[in-house]
């Protein structure tokens, strides 16, 4: 009796004190479960090809379903990255190493929140089109369609007429920075799907060490041997850090000796003890594999490379240091009035959500090894870094000066006409008459009306550097969302909900002994 009297108590109290929250603090509470079950919902909006019979988006239909076959090849499936219908390797195959990486450091968050299955749905639809994509040991399909015909088009993805033709790297074409973050996306999602699906897990890894091999034995730039994709993805920072994260990832998955000696041998010839980076992108992998290695530190079989990775973790340091506006030299990281971080004009908020899951995770690895991070500008406690990173994310889901939330249907305001042809576009489900290229852009693009379908979970490009944003279709810049800017947020939602609920737990039981006293 007294156990359900205490039972009773609680529930009471956790809900006296989340309606006291909500009216007494000056803060904008946020609930990061609803986020959370929302991004999610996001890539299965962006899936391609045959839909599953659980798809809960439900105005999209089976698109692409002839991808390949002018090649001979089964490339049905994958993810389309943006508002349009290529599909692009190198963007996809990072999407699926942040989506993996967040669910291994943050599984048990995840699963607490109920989004564990939904999560590993969204990584396997990306790993079961890149084991489609490797046809062979030293052949990756890298690019289906084309941006410059498909740009030509506003149709929704189940109408599409522009060309599916596919392209590919192999001995002759190398792309090592394709081949290195499909390896490093397979092994990420390897460690995911260990315990729940073994078989699958060795599967991804067997390709994932295929892939790597051949991206290090014939090195070169996917954007020289996929010229089409130059225009929309090319490789700015080439190869050399997606090989070093690569082999960091096969190391975590294997403890094999001979991925670890790669990175500490590599380190400076690649840049990885040598670049000092600001930002960490589909493009960019320093940062990441800085922070991965520098962990290595604390692991007593790793005291043979600690002066190597001692020089990984002063990176991996700049990076954090850089982000909190604690570097000395002028190389910290712009923020615009209101305090978001500010990389560039185009889809900024792919380096807010990236650099916000980065913090974190070096907030919680300061946290368990009791460490503070000593910057030029000041020491940080793990405290600190935690509380920049959540500003960050309050301020995608609304704590902004336009009291927006840039997550689409989070929120009382969020962009409402989002840069993308299936959202704009009456979906096929309710109106299955064809809509051509020209026909597209005439009825739909150019309405000044919100967009017929809701692209739930999406990240779009946010503001400018004055915190203003205008949500307008052809504003592409700030309205049209990727994969990569979701990927990073499933983990943080998760981890920002557990604490909230961690919190609230605790001021209940302090409520409850005072009351018992």
């Amino acid at each position: 009796m007294e156990k359900k009297k205490h039972h009773f108590l609680m529930q009471h109290c956790c809900l006296f004190l989340f309606i006291f929250t909500i009216f007494t603090t000056n803060s904008q509470a946020f609930d990061y479960g609803d986020a959370l079950s929302k991004s999610l919902l996001y890539f299965e909006a962006q899936r391609s090809g045959r839909l599953p019979y659980n798809q809960r988006v439900a105005w999209r239909d089976h698109s692409a379903l002839i991808d390949g076959l002018e090649q001979g090849v089964d490339l049905v499936g994958g993810y389309y990255d943006a508002g349009d219908h290529v599909k692009f390797g190198l963007p996809m195959a990072f999407t699926v190493t942040m989506l993996s990486w967040g669910a291994i450091e943050y599984l048990q968050e995840i699963e607490g929140a109920g989004e564990l299955q939904h999560t590993m749905e969204a990584i396997k639809w990306g790993t079961d089109y890149f084991i489609k994509a490797h046809t062979s040991p030293n052949v990756l399909w890298a690019e289906v369609g084309d941006g410059d015909t498909d740009h030509y088009c506003w149709q929704r993805p189940e109408d599409m007429t522009t060309s599916r033709r596919a392209f590919k790297i192999d001995e002759n074409n190398p792309g090592s920075d394709l081949a290195g973050e499909t390896a490093a996306a397979m092994t990420a999602a390897s460690i995911v799907f260990k315990k729940t699906n073994p078989h699958y897990s060795h599967l991804l890894l067997h390709h994932a060490q295929q892939l790597f091999e051949f991206g290090d034995k014939y090195r070169g730039k996917y954007d020289v041997s996929v010229g089409v994709v130059k225009s929309y993805y090319a490789s700015v920072s080439g190869y050399m850090d997606e090989l070093l994260w690569a082999a960091t990832w096969l190391y975590k998955a294997t403890d094999k000796e001979e991925y670890l000696d790669y990175v500490i041998k590599n380190a400076n010839l690649f840049g990885g003890t040598g670049w000092s980076i600001t930002e960490f992108s589909w493009d960019v992998k320093y940062a990441g594999l800085q922070l991965i290695a520098s962990q290595f530190l604390n692991q007593a079989k790793h005291k043979k490379h600690s002066d190597i990775l001692e020089q990984y973790r002063s990176k991996a340091e700049y990076y954090i240091c850089s982000c909190l506006n604690k570097n000395i030299n002028g190389t910290n990281v712009e923020r615009t009035p209101a305090g978001l971080l500010y990389v560039r004009q185009w889809n900024n908020m792919q380096h807010v959500s990236t650099a916000s899951f980065l913090l974190t995770i070096y907030s919680d690895y300061l946290k368990n090894t009791n460490q503070k991070l000593t910057c030029h500008g000041g020491i940080l406690d793990h405290k600190e870094i935690l509380s920049f990173a959540k500003s960050q994310v309050d301020y995608i889901l609304g704590s902004n000066p336009m009291n927006m939330s840039y997550l689409v249907g989070y929120g009382p305001s969020y962009p409402k006409r989002v840069h993308h042809r299936g959202a704009s576009i009456m979906s096929y489900k309710e109106n299955k008459g064809f809509i051509g290229c020209t026909q597209g852009y005439d009825n739909w693009y150019s309405k000044e009306d919100p967009n017929p379908n809701v692209l739930v979970g999406a990240l779009v490009g946010g503001p400018d550097w004055q915190d203003n944003f205008e949500d307008k279709r052809n504003n592409f810049m700030q309205t049209e969302a990727c994969t990569y800017n979701t990927a990073p947020l499933v983990a943080l939602f998760a981890k920002f909900l557990h604490i909230e609920d961690n919190k609230m737990v605790h001021d209940c039981n302090s409520l409850l002994v005072a009351s018992f006293k």
